[in-house]
């Protein structure tokens, strides 16, 4: 028996993604040089054999309906099943905004029963990882278990940022806090559920009633003791790109030579809805080294370590280094960027230079995110020629020349919006 129809929680906002997650839900944030973040859950759903799946969304959806359409790349365009947007709505005696995980489930809980599954996968539509759903639900089954919580091991330094699980020689699992300042265990929740329905109904029913409506804290951490509760152990690499950091992180793993986590595997491909770009052109001078570059990328400059989404054009001269450039951005002659990230449509003018010196002061914006020497981009700005933008700077979404205001220096830590 497999598992016969999933929801993916798609309507998260993403704060700590800064202005990457502003305009665009953060399961719509671009990844690895074409890809979405939601693309990985849906292609494990269809690699998987999962043909039916639901996608709830609230937080600027725009960008990720327009991604995935009618869902032809995944070959989800169908009749029968397929792909179904779950949004928020008004009912005559229920609805509105979802006020929270579980909120979002049980609003469309009739959703689940129209389906007449006795199991359902619930997934975060913002992680990225390759895995077949097939053994966790068969594992699912074989323990009985209500609901079974996908688990891996993180760096203890690490888990502070995730749901943190005690798990028994048999699998149960005996606790789980969420977020935990001084983590008990480096055993963190992926974000993958697998529920008994007739359990999770019973559950949501009962904590909208109580005005409860968290999945983690209301389902999860108060049944654990009570309700039959199995950890899956998951060994493979999985990215939670929550952070600017993690984000960045994960992208550049996938410059390493042989990097453990491989996107062109032809039997575990990853779809998705891709534009229509030209081929690649490089000019006769260019240096590339460790890079990915999109389709119709016009490459005239030097890139090493860098993810180069497509459209992106890098004139004479210019110089990228352990960057990320999103699509259709311009980056004009001899101009320099170094650990930096940029949005979409941006243009940065003659010999600017984004991401510059040694000097780490923290953003006095977002200190816990930028304090480590990348500098943000957002979507549409321009940066003047001859700009001098230093580590941890962020510029905000559609920043024109006329905003910086003659100044043609952004000091460590500095902010612009």
């Amino acid at each position: 028996m497999a598992i016969k129809y999933a929801m993916i929680l798609a309507g998260g906002k993403g704060d700590r993604l800064s202005v990457l997650s502003v305009e665009r839900a953060k399961a719509a944030v671009p990844f690895g040089g074409c890809y979405r973040l939601i693309d990985f859950p849906l292609s494990n759903c269809v690699n998987s054999g999962i043909y039916d799946i639901g996608v709830l969304t609230q937080y600027q959806p725009r960008s990720l309906i327009e991604h995935i359409g009618v869902g032809r790349p995944w070959d989800l365009d169908r009749k029968k099943g397929g792909i179904e947007f779950l949004q928020p709505y008004l009912g005559r005696t229920a609805g509105g905004w979802y006020r929270g995980t579980a909120d979002a489930i049980y609003q469309n809980l009739n959703i689940v029963k129209r389906k007449k599954v006795s199991h359902l996968l619930v997934l975060s539509g913002d992680h990225v990882y390759l895995m077949d759903y097939n053994p966790l639900f068969s594992y699912h089954q074989e323990r009985d278990a209500d609901v079974t919580l996908v688990a891996t091991r993180v760096d203890r330094k690490d888990a502070p940022r995730f749901g943190i699980m005690e798990v028994d020689e048999d699998g149960w699992i005996t606790g789980f806090e969420e977020k935990p300042l001084v983590p008990r265990t480096d055993i963190a929740f992926m974000g993958i559920y697998v529920f008994r329905v007739e359990f999770l109904a019973e559950k949501l029913i009962n904590n909208a009633r109580e005005g409860k409506f968290d999945l983690v804290r209301n389902v999860i951490i108060e049944n654990v003791g009570k309700a039959k509760m199995q950890a899956y152990f998951y060994n493979d690499p999985w990215f939670d790109v929550g952070t600017v950091q993690a984000y960045w992180e994960a992208n550049m793993h996938l410059l390493e030579p042989l990097p453990v986590f491989n996107l062109y595997n032809p039997d575990w491909m990853i779809f998705t809805n891709r534009g229509h770009h030209p081929p690649t052109h490089t000019w006769e001078k260019v240096d590339i080294s460790s890079s990915i570059i999109g389709e119709g990328a016009v490459i005239k400059g030097k890139v090493s370590h860098s993810v180069i989404f497509p459209g992106v054009v890098l004139e004479e001269g210019t110089e990228v280094v352990d960057s990320i450039i999103f699509n259709d951005t311009v980056v004009e002659e001899k101009a320099k960027i170094s650990l930096s990230i940029l949005d979409k449509n941006i243009v940065v003018g003659r010999e600017a230079i984004v991401g510059w010196g040694d000097d780490l002061t923290p953003n006095v914006a977002r200190p816990d995110l930028l304090n480590w020497g990348v500098s943000l981009v957002g979507k549409g700005s321009v940066i003047p020629a001859g700009t001098v933008i230093h580590r941890n700077c962020l510029v905000g979404i559609g920043i024109k020349e006329e905003h910086f205001g003659g100044k043609r220096e952004l000091k460590s830590g500095e902010v612009l919006i």
